[in-house]
């Protein structure tokens, strides 16, 4: 028997004066035990679902056809107190942001207490001795510690944990997991995804699994239900229709993932957007029709019924059977840096040491964060840092940028050492590198049109500028990175998070810098978006003739866009060389271990990463 039903489940609203849908026609059946992983691009209405089981739709929206059911009970009639008393019992949910969705000024003690408490756990000391047990169950070493601390002191990974903790504390007969791997390093995905696993076995807990991330998807969902704008387009056994899919997007998406074994193939850029609730009114056919690679005529005139394409799989579409002809071109290995002269930026054993803890006349403990690393970038070249949150990676990238001075080592770029950060190693740095940070949400200034932003170089040059010739600077420079030029009098809240990321990478590239560095620019994006600015960092390559040193947790895409790679651990560079090479046959156990916590390209393939992560790290 069904736990979770939806039929015919319509959400819209009220913009502009006009009625939209944010989801259409919804049908889907999960039962016990079972997991549903809903995959699709931002704005494909993934959250709305978990939202409309909640019943904390955003103003204006409403439940306006079908139904949601569950255990038979209709979500969408039932009282306030009814819903309350499921919510957190029998539904639980794991939000995306662990951080955002602690409370900061409670200790994560207090907050689990509050939550048992809720359940009923009316004794303080079985309380303590609950929470205990849930710190054990999600593998939390030192619980009593943790129970002190606040959610800043803790990684979010272990944040993470915590919310799985709190999620499963009631034994709930469903869960709502919204992105909860999104911008892990891929070992902690891995005890993430296999903590939900165990939980979901005790209990036999439904799970609805929201993910951008179709490799994930593919290996531990047992059905999948891919959404565009709004409706369901593809859906089946989650092997199946990642072995076989049968509509153009989901083909799409995966061609926008990079490999991490076989042939190298190009990434298929979507073209354009998702279309916007509004934007939807204005299209008669199939939402997907103006990206689609197989669209004809009668695919604009009125949307596709959904049709059955195999055993339990069916598409949305009149071109289902041509969906395996959509294919991306192999592109051989990444070209290695070219160009003489000596390379653009040397590292020779460089440390960074913190200081922690300590007082006056008092014994003072160190931690390197970065110990001895040395590297070269050379001209044109891409070179990918990978390892885990703590490994010293973002450190390496602010020492290189000059937000941080080396202990120990030197630093030259240029062929001037700019180690000491006097005036001319600081011009130097100006004249040789750039960073394009990882959140564009909190690097770019709400306050400044998109033009003042990408042009804050010139402002702040020698030379004075006029405004006109900073407009006409930022209108050239969104024109190479692919967005209009009326984009340069916008604010960064009336943008995409793929557009404002691009928008990071101008501004970076404002001043034609020898070499960037970017940190996660990628992390969190939907890999459509994501194939974008891949392919856009490649092309910019060709067009500026940069180098790059690209900070990533994600293997794959490091495959795809660097020719070298090194692979940091505890402050250290473990392992180097070619991309290919070491990924094709890692040499060192960190780097096996990062690499057997990867998804594998084939939907078909076993994955079971923690056998070798727990081998490897015990």
């Amino acid at each position: 028997m069904s736990l979770l039903v939806a039929r015919g489940l319509t959400v819209s609203a009220t913009i502009a004066g006009k009625t939209v849908q944010a989801l259409r026609e919804l049908d889907f059946a999960l039962a016990p035990g079972r997991m549903m992983g809903l995959v699709g691009e931002s704005g494909a209405g993934k959250s709305m679902i978990g939202r409309t089981i909640a019943q904390v739709l955003p103003p204006g929206f409403r439940v306006s056809g079908g139904s949601l059911t569950f255990d038979g009970r209709d979500l969408v009639t039932m009282d306030a107190r009814s819903r309350r008393d499921l919510l957190g019992k029998d539904i639980a949910f794991i939000p995306q942001e662990p951080l955002s969705a602690l409370n900061p000024v409670f200790t994560i003690g207090q907050q689990i207490d509050e939550h048992l408490a809720r359940l009923g756990v009316c004794d303080r000391g079985e309380r303590r001795e609950r929470a205990l047990a849930m710190f054990d169950a999600v593998h939390l070493p030192h619980g009593a510690d943790l129970l002190t601390k606040y959610p800043h002191q803790l990684s979010g990974g272990m944040c993470q944990r915590v919310l799985i903790a709190m999620a499963f504390a009631s034994r709930p007969r469903l869960v709502v997991a919204d992105e909860p791997t999104t911008a892990l390093d891929v070992t902690i995905q891995a005890r993430i995804v296999q903590l939900i696993r165990e939980m979901q076995e005790k209990s036999g807990t439904a799970v609805v699994f929201i993910t951008h991330d179709l490799k994930l998807a593919a290996q531990i969902c047992d059905e999948i239900l891919v959404l565009y704008a709004g409706r369901p387009v593809e859906r089946g056994p989650a092997r199946t229709v990642f072995a076989s899919p049968t509509h153009p997007y989901t083909r799409c998406l995966q061609l926008a993932n990079p490999n991490l074994s076989g042939p190298r193939r190009a990434l298929h850029s979507l073209p354009e957007q998702m279309p916007g609730l509004l934007g939807q009114l204005a299209l008669d056919g199939c939402r997907f029709a103006p990206r689609c690679p197989l669209v004809e005529d009668a695919c604009r005139r009125a949307e596709p019924p959904t049709v059955v394409t195999g055993a339990d799989h069916a598409a949305a579409c009149l071109r289902a059977a041509s969906t395996a002809s959509i294919a991306a071109p192999a592109i051989g290995t990444v070209p290695a840096g070219t160009g003489s002269g000596g390379p653009l930026v040397t590292v020779d054993a460089v440390t960074k040491r913190y200081a922690l803890g300590g007082g006056f006349l008092s014994s003072r403990r160190h931690f390197d964060a970065v110990k001895g690393v040395s590297l070269a970038i050379a001209r044109n070249e891409f070179v990918g840092v990978v390892g885990e949150s703590g490994s010293g990676k973002s450190t390496l990238a602010k020492l290189i940028v000059g937000l941080e001075t080396p202990t120990a080592g030197s630093i030259v770029m240029g062929g001037r050492d700019v180690t000491d950060g006097s005036r001319l190693a600081r011009q130097a740095r100006l004249d040789t590198v750039q960073m394009v940070f990882q959140d564009p949400q909190s690097a770019l200034n709400p306050r400044r049109r998109v033009a003042s932003i990408v042009t804050q170089a010139m402002e702040a040059g020698a030379r004075a500028t006029t405004w006109d010739e900073r407009l006409a600077r930022a209108r050239e420079l969104l024109r190479e990175i692919g967005l209009p030029p009326e984009t340069a009098t916008r604010y960064p809240s009336q943008l995409s998070g793929g557009q404002r990321q691009r928008v990071n990478i101008a501004r970076a590239l404002c001043t034609t810098p020898k070499v960037l560095v970017a940190d996660e620019i990628v992390s969190g994006l939907d890999v459509s978006v994501q194939a974008q600015l891949l392919n856009l960092l490649l092309r910019l390559r060709d067009e500026f003739g940069f180098s790059m040193l690209f900070i990533s947790h994600d293997l794959s895409v490091v495959r795809y866009l660097c020719s070298r790679v090194l692979v940091m651990w505890r402050g250290e560079v473990v392992e180097t060389g070619p991309t290919e090479t070491v990924f094709a046959n890692p040499q060192h156990p960190y780097t096996r271990m990062l690499l057997a916590a990867v998804p594998p390209d084939d939907p078909a393939a076993a994955w079971n990463p923690l056998d070798e992560v727990e081998r490897l790290t015990a």
